[in-house]
């Protein structure tokens, strides 16, 4: 096959998702384990590296350029998973190291949310840009910060936790331990949570979101009412914009970026989020950096970002 490939591997704590991805942002072939089932992770990383080498045979393809693994609390300096709490294996587990038993190759491990912003650099929208941050909406919420096109990862290679900045002292407690972090409002349980209080806190209430079970709402829920007028929807989109485009700010007082790209499920809720997050962010952004920020939609799909993010690690 023509052009060069690279292994791209997401690691969730029920499933992890293999892709073989071409230089152009093509996923050629994927593979699938259930990170659930595994309890050792020698047999994880054994079982992993089969099916990486089943997806390079069955394609015909002899060499990558290597394999970026996507991981809760990967660490870039060690290759190795630090401590992640919703795997089944805990502890260190040397990740880089153990797949080079198996597979001759380069290895890069990094957390999910900056392989996510290093995909959008090399496959994404980021692609002509030097300075951007990215933000990842989902069951919690994800950063990465590139600066110069390089991605910033501290001393401990956790740098760009931008959804555990607290946004509201003492306010809802977050799974971190602290309370009031951007991701209890904004992510998809946040909104969940915003819903349910807004709801409870109006007894005349008789929208289309009152009879929906808690346990069954979901943000995508919550953004359909929104867009169709529903006054519990669109309020609780106006708080989730309103908070994130506080934390945007801020966030371009550190790292001067050239634009901010926002992914992630209640993204696609639109402009019932974007427009009073737009609107936040330019009254909360300092006035020299008016005028010089984008605030864009990813332009890698949701089923694919974290699989080319992971492939566009080999890259560093």
């Amino acid at each position: 096959m023509k052009g060069t490939y690279s292994i791209g591997v997401d690691i969730g704590g029920t499933n992890t998702d293999i892709g073989l991805v071409r230089d152009d942002g093509k996923i050629i072939d994927q593979a699938n384990l259930h990170t659930d089932d595994y309890w050792d992770a020698e047999l994880y990383v054994r079982d992993m590296a089969q099916k990486i080498t089943g997806l390079l045979q069955k394609n015909k393809v002899t060499k990558i350029e290597g394999i970026g693994i996507g991981a809760p609390n990967g660490n870039y300096y060690t290759g190795s998973i630090d401590q992640a709490p919703n795997l089944n294996f805990k502890g260190q587990v040397k990740l880089a190291e153990m797949m080079k038993q198996y597979i001759d190759a380069k290895v890069v491990v990094s957390n999910d949310a900056n392989a996510a912003a290093y995909g959008e650099m090399i496959y994404g929208g980021a692609k002509d840009l030097d300075h951007f941050i990215t933000f990842t909406l989902g069951t919690g919420v994800g950063s990465g910060i590139v600066i110069d096109r390089k991605l910033i990862l501290g001393s401990t290679s956790t740098a760009g936790e931008l959804g555990h900045s607290i946004i509201i002292i003492n306010g809802r407690e977050c799974g971190c331990g602290r309370k009031g972090c951007l991701e209890t409002y904004t992510s998809a349980r946040g909104i969940r949570r915003t819903t349910r209080e807004l709801i409870e806190m109006s007894p005349l209430y008789d929208g289309i979101l009152k009879d929906i079970p808690a346990e069954r709402l979901s943000a995508k829920m919550v953004g359909d009412a929104a867009n169709a007028g529903d006054p519990i929807g669109r309020q609780t989109f106006e708080n989730v914009g309103y908070l994130l485009g506080i934390a945007m700010a801020n966030a371009v007082t550190f790292s001067a970026p050239q634009a901010i790209f926002l992914m992630g499920g209640p993204v696609h809720a639109g402009e019932v989020l974007m427009k009073p997050l737009r609107k936040s962010f330019e009254e909360h952004l300092l006035n020299i950096y008016k005028g010089t920020v984008d605030i864009r939609v990813s332009e890698l799909a949701d089923n694919e970002v974290a699989i080319l993010g992971a492939a566009a690690l080999c890259q560093m």
